[in-house]
């Protein structure tokens, strides 16, 4: 990792629009609307949630959000740390060898969801996404940012909020299990090394208005630990590429 101050002091800030999700559920087509809008690309908040493939739950994952980024003409790259689906070993396989690493794990795994997720990861190589194995420090996330791109990250909100876990929807420190969430990373001040977020919960203890800064340290525990909760995680859109009908 360079050292903090090799980035200079200014701040980089992105100037992200924050929506509220409408329910506990939609926080990544929520995450994923706020990107579009800052690319000036316009889309509906509800046409994002309703073009976005859910999990059982409600929930979604990043490879469903960069499937729908890629149908939309992005050029969207995915950071996954979840040793579930990928493995270290596959870090220099062009996309066609991966895919063939894909199928043959599908093969192997009983679980249906993490075999659904698996045929996602496939059509987003067959589409023209991009996989991206580098490894997640601080450096990562602060030049994404100086390229203009936002990063939509999915972690552990129980960690990042340093809250108990939840049962129900309610905090319970004993029986509960900790929280997955989605939140766009849109700044960071080297003097601080801090990064700024949006996040589009209506449940932040300690930000009314959705933005607010978090340590280095803590953001990136949280989207590792994202893990634990299946998506650790960082997606960014690329560059847009206009149809020949726009």
């Amino acid at each position: 990792m360079r050292p903090r101050d090799s980035w200079g002091t200014e701040p980089v800030l992105l100037d992200v629009p924050r929506f509220a999700q409408p329910d506990d559920v939609t926080c990544g087509p929520t995450c994923l609307t706020q990107a579009y809008r800052f690319l000036d690309y316009d889309k509906p908040l509800e046409e994002v949630i309703r073009d976005t493939e859910r999990n059982p739950d409600g929930g979604t994952m990043a490879v469903f959000l960069g499937l729908t980024a890629l149908r939309h003409g992005f050029q969207p790259a995915i950071y996954s740390y979840n040793l579930r689906i990928l493995d270290p070993t596959w870090q220099d396989l062009g996309p066609a060898e991966l895919i063939e690493k894909l199928e043959q794990r599908s093969d192997f795994v009983t679980s249906k969801r993490l075999k659904r997720t698996i045929a996602a990861y496939v059509e987003y190589l067959k589409g023209g996404g991009r996989l991206r194995f580098d490894p997640l420090d601080r450096d990562l996330l602060v030049a994404m940012l100086r390229r203009g791109q936002p990063v939509l990250t999915g972690l552990s909100a129980t960690y990042l909020y340093q809250t108990p876990r939840e049962l129900d929807e309610q905090y319970d420190d004993v029986r509960g299990e900790p929280a997955g969430h989605f939140v766009v990373v849109c700044g960071y001040y080297p003097k601080s090394d801090r990064f700024v977020v949006r996040d589009p919960s209506s449940h932040i203890p300690f930000s009314r208005s959705g933005k607010y800064s978090v340590t280095s340290e803590r953001l990136i525990a949280a989207i590792l630990l994202g893990d634990i909760t299946y998506d650790a995680v960082l997606l960014t859109l690329g560059r847009r590429v206009k149809r020949a009908s726009e």
